[in-house]
């Protein structure tokens, strides 16, 4: 597997061999050391005034703008394409003094029927198009339907898929059928980039978090994402870190660097400056990049203008004057 550039011009995570022992080194994960570090991380930190500005402003650079509902239609994601492409109202930029910066979403993220119109909505605008892919969000039709589907978003025109992988492969330690799924699903993206969702509500333990995360940087993701959104518990700061943690370890071993992206729940200003303040500390200002980070996110977008809106007014707007779709 070779390895190419990804969006924002590093090195994809080529994958390397299965490595079982490495595996059998996670003994244990500590669950309470985790649910107290996640806590340091909200209480020690207090953006405000044009600090927390800036860092709301990534927030919007490292967001994949999602519409993922059953009453999807090309109109609607149309115009969450019109709002990725002018995400805050030209006067809002202003007054921010953003001058030619251009802030944007990074991504726009559509089920499979929609790419096509997502990819000519947000034609020569640099927003990637990406597709959750693999029978979403529950990973369970045929091996072959779901490696057809990739084939066909990416030659629909997306440039990232976000896959689900097989959660019983995990639950049952089948760890080289998950390889070999994780590893065909990147040979079916081509020069797309491959987001593995885990589904981290479902897989029980944080020890199988951090070796599903592994077994997939082993088999080539670029991104190793946590939830589809659909399940009953989402993204949380604990499986974050763990998660980064396993980031961090494989590139310590690798050398090669791998995105992360929390998903599911996201929906407050605040919640993306507790994820933005995790990726610091954790894994650094390298992974502070949109090619590195994602935020999969519907409605956080509103509550990031809103806040925005108050550090330049000190008033607060109402939702509908920042809707989307």
């Amino acid at each position: 597997m070779t390895s190419s550039v990804n969006h924002s011009g590093h090195q994809r995570n080529p994958g390397i061999d299965l490595d079982l022992s490495w595996l059998d080194d996670i003994r244990h994960v500590n669950r309470s050391a985790l649910e107290r570090r996640a806590q340091t991380l909200t209480r020690r930190r207090s953006i405000k005034g044009e600090y927390q500005a800036a860092w709301l402003l990534r927030s919007i650079a490292c967001m994949d703008l999602t519409t993922l509902s059953s009453h999807d239609t090309d109109e609607r994601v149309r115009r969450l394409c019109a709002k990725a492409k002018q995400p805050l109202r030209p006067e809002m930029a202003a007054q921010l003094g953003l001058g030619d910066t251009v802030i944007r979403p990074a991504a726009v993220c559509v089920y499979h029927p929609f790419v096509a119109t997502a990819v000519e909505a947000l034609r020569g605008t640099g927003i990637q198009v990406a597709a959750v892919s693999t029978a979403f969000p529950h990973g369970l039709a045929p091996f072959a339907t779901r490696l057809r589907e990739i084939e066909e978003s990416v030659a629909d025109g997306a440039t990232e898929i976000d896959v689900v992988i097989t959660r019983g492969h995990v639950l049952s330690g089948q760890w080289s059928a998950l390889y070999n799924e994780v590893k065909a699903f990147r040979a079916a993206c081509g020069e797309a980039h491959l987001k593995v969702i885990l589904g981290t509500g479902e897989l029980s333990t944080l020890r199988n978090v951090m070796r599903a995360s592994l077994v997939s940087m082993m088999a080539g993701a670029d991104f190793v994402k946590t939830s589809t959104g659909k399940e009953t518990v989402n993204a949380t700061l604990p499986v974050g870190l763990a998660m980064a943690r396993a980031i961090r370890t494989y590139h310590e071993r690798t050398g090669w660097l791998v995105g992360f992206k929390p998903a599911g729940g996201i929906s407050s200003a605040k919640q993306s400056l507790d994820w933005l303040a995790l990726m610091r500390e954790e894994l650094g200002l390298t992974w502070l990049d949109p090619g590195l980070f994602r935020f999969g996110a519907s409605s956080l977008l509103t509550d990031i203008e809103r806040q925005l809106e108050h550090f330049l007014t000190g008033r607060y707007s109402a939702n509908h004057r920042h809707a989307i779709a």
